[in-house]
């Protein structure tokens, strides 16, 4: 899972069909009023993050499609309580499975708890892309099964390199708030261009993880990558920077949401592809850290 937010206005600006810029009009959100707006919207809104495709929002909006009749709308501040509820979901089950680890000190007393929360994750993850207005239910669920596995993960890891872990989500959260300042500082534009260069780039990362579980199947092991040399380390520096830039693009997704009046189990939604984005951001910088650690 790879994994899409934040204020319209900080943009700037939409790119339209012949490369140039029009201005972002304030308070006219792309929706089914708004016809003209759909085509620049779909385009601009890309992301690499599967749970947040070009017209989550505006489809969520759509009368018919779930969408806002009560009057009651999605807005960023309840997408950010969303998603703290989300973590404390995450560190709930992963503290859990950690100290079941940190008594036995057996990785086969908490196989099956990562096995399932790594299963179970992937399944609610499908239900709440496919089903999103079942989000309140299944997002937090999915934190919660998430949490089992990056739990035992993390254990697996600080048994072998004391300290990894906690290094590892003292990094992940502080390029999260990093990000978020200078993107609201309007530091990072948020273009076309800059869309399609990490989709590109979160992309390759995905066909390049794919051929080695492939080849792996065939005892075909890839040098390099994923060992602790420099090519290895440097590979790890790029999947953390591509990972980290799908959180601006997580930002600039769901300030688009708020802005176009997605409905209000949209802030489920948004927190819960915040949460993907997190995780692998989490996973990569254990990766790297641990190859870090390796080369001493």
């Amino acid at each position: 899972m790879f994994p899409g937010f934040y204020w319209q206005a900080n943009v700037g600006s939409r790119v339209d069909q012949k490369g140039g810029a029009s201005p972002v009009v304030r308070g006219s959100p792309c929706t089914a009023n708004n016809p003209q707006s759909l085509p620049q919207y779909n385009r601009i809104m890309r992301t690499s993050n599967p749970a947040l495709s070009g017209n989550t929002f505006w489809t969520a909006a759509r009368p018919g499609y779930g969408g806002v009749i009560s009057g009651e709308v999605m807005t960023v501040n309840g997408t950010i309580n969303r998603a703290l509820i989300l973590l404390l979901c995450v560190l709930a089950t992963a503290s859990w499975t950690w100290s079941q680890f940190m008594e036995a000190r057996d990785p086969a007393a908490i196989a099956p708890y990562m096995i399932g929360g790594l299963i179970g994750g992937l399944v609610m993850a499908v239900i709440t892309v496919v089903k999103k207005e079942w989000s309140p239910v299944t997002a937090p669920l999915y934190a919660l099964l998430e949490g089992l596995c990056l739990g035992g993960l993390s254990a697996l890891f600080e048994l072998r390199f004391p300290g990894i872990a906690m290094e590892s989500v003292g990094l992940t959260f502080g390029t999260c708030l990093c990000l978020l300042i200078a993107y609201r500082a309007g530091w990072i534009r948020v273009t076309q261009k800059f869309m399609m260069g990490v989709v590109a780039a979160t992309g390759g990362i995905a066909l390049v993880y794919f051929a080695t579980m492939v080849l792996g199947f065939f005892h075909v092991q890839v040098p390099g990558i994923y060992g602790s040399g420099p090519l290895g380390v440097l590979f790890s520096l790029v999947v953390v920077t591509v990972a980290a830039l799908n959180l601006v693009l997580d930002f600039s997704l769901i300030s688009t949401g708020a802005s176009s009046g997605a409905p209000k189990y949209m802030e489920w939604y948004g927190a819960f592809s915040l949460m993907v984005t997190l995780i692998w951001l989490y996973l990569e910088m254990l990766n790297l850290l641990a190859k870090l650690r390796d080369r001493r």
